[in-house]
């Protein structure tokens, strides 16, 4: 009976405090990718894998649920206790991160999973992400250095590690994401214009100078020139049969189960899922998605405005910017504005890793966006 009404005050106590808005915009999203998954990908399964189930439903449902799981308790425990949990499972993610080119599981030329026998295959990356933020900001925001510029190496240092061990998978996608959430922290956090042109000029200079001298990246160049000249390039045929899909598909759809996009191109339901979606229920599905991220930044934003503690402005800053960099680019890859590459559209696309994610970010944006009611009782 105890146990019970102690599990009882702690909802009780999550549920008093919890931004209740940001939390229902976070289950729509959750719903939204669960329903197309149900009516637009699972057939997949049955096509590829020769079974009549809803494989890829189930699945998706199952991740989703942890998902919720991991929102619970991120956001209900104590703002200090996760700043502190959150540096330990950064560097726990990072030693994964630094096993991938060691024991990691090579899938279409790339080795970017960690397959251990006692927790499924998974992203190392997609752990690292949201805690990154959290440990970076608290860098930027310690009371240790008084030498601002001392807070910015160690930072850059920090992202640059990973981003060579990106490099390495390889992974150039995720690596623009991880430089791009470090620079805006840094400018967040006051960064003269100036260094911030310099340090971009720089990894600029960087990026160029390993497609185009290092042979591992040569890929990258290829599809840079795929992008520029579609008449001589050879990776723009994903790019093509989506953006073709999304054309079809008109203003309003072909209708449930009709787009063809998902047995045309390879990983369909996660990097190209919003042309799935656009093909079979139109644009108008992609511009209300694209408003409900849009209704949830601008409704952490809002929370921003109302907080004093520096490091929490930083973070929240950061998670949403993340969110809507990842959006922007899996939407801007579908529709040919950017260069091919793998990425999932948060909440939406099909996989564990990129679920339990964001999870980790909406928890970690839910705890720091609470009322804490407590405190004044």
């Amino acid at each position: 009976m105890e146990n019970k009404n102690t599990l009882f005050s702690i909802y009780y106590d999550w549920w008093k405090n919890i931004d209740k808005f940001l939390f229902s915009l976070i289950v729509l999203l959750f719903l939204t990718g669960l329903f197309f998954s149900l009516v637009s990908t699972s057939l997949i399964a049955s096509d590829k894998l020769d079974t009549n189930d809803y494989q890829f439903f189930f699945k998706h449902l199952v991740f989703i649920l942890l998902g919720i799981i991991v929102i619970f308790v991120l956001s209900s425990i104590k703002k200090e206790q996760l700043l502190k949990y959150s540096s330990l499972l950064f560097f726990l993610s990072l030693i994964f991160l630094i096993l991938v080119p060691i024991i990691g599981v090579e899938v279409k030329g790339s080795k970017r999973w960690i397959d251990l026998y006692f927790l499924p295959r998974f992203q190392p990356i997609e752990l690292v992400k949201p805690f990154l933020i959290i440990f970076i900001s608290l860098i930027l925001c310690s009371q240790k250095f008084s030498n601002i510029y001392i807070k910015y190496l160690c930072s850059f240092i920090i992202t640059l590690g990973i981003a060579l061990l990106l490099s390495l998978q390889p992974d150039i996608g995720q690596t623009l994401l991880v430089f791009f959430s470090w620079s805006v922290l840094i400018f967040t956090s006051g960064v003269s214009i100036f260094l911030l042109f310099f340090l971009f000029s720089s990894i600029i200079l960087i990026f160029f100078y390993l497609i185009f001298f290092v042979s591992k990246f040569t890929y990258i160049k290829n599809r840079l020139i795929s992008f520029i000249d579609s008449e001589t390039g050879t990776y723009n045929f994903q790019s093509d049969r989506a953006l073709e899909s999304i054309t079809s598909g008109g203003f309003f759809g072909k209708g449930i189960g009709e787009g063809t996009l998902k047995n045309r191109v390879p990983e369909a339901h996660t990097d190209y899922i919003i042309s799935v979606i656009s093909e079979e229920f139109g644009v108008i599905a992609i511009i209300l998605i694209f408003l409900l991220f849009l209704v949830f930044i601008y409704s952490v934003f809002k929370k921003v405005n109302f907080e004093n503690d520096e490091t929490i402005k930083l973070i929240l800053v950061g998670s949403v910017s993340l969110i809507l960099m990842q959006t922007i680019i899996h939407i801007g890859v579908n529709i040919r504005l950017f260069p091919t590459t793998g990425m999932t559209l948060p909440f939406i696309s099909y996989g564990g890793s990129s679920i339990i994610s964001i999870s980790i970010l909406s928890g970690i944006i839910l705890n720091f966006t609470k009322r804490n009611l407590n405190q004044n009782e």
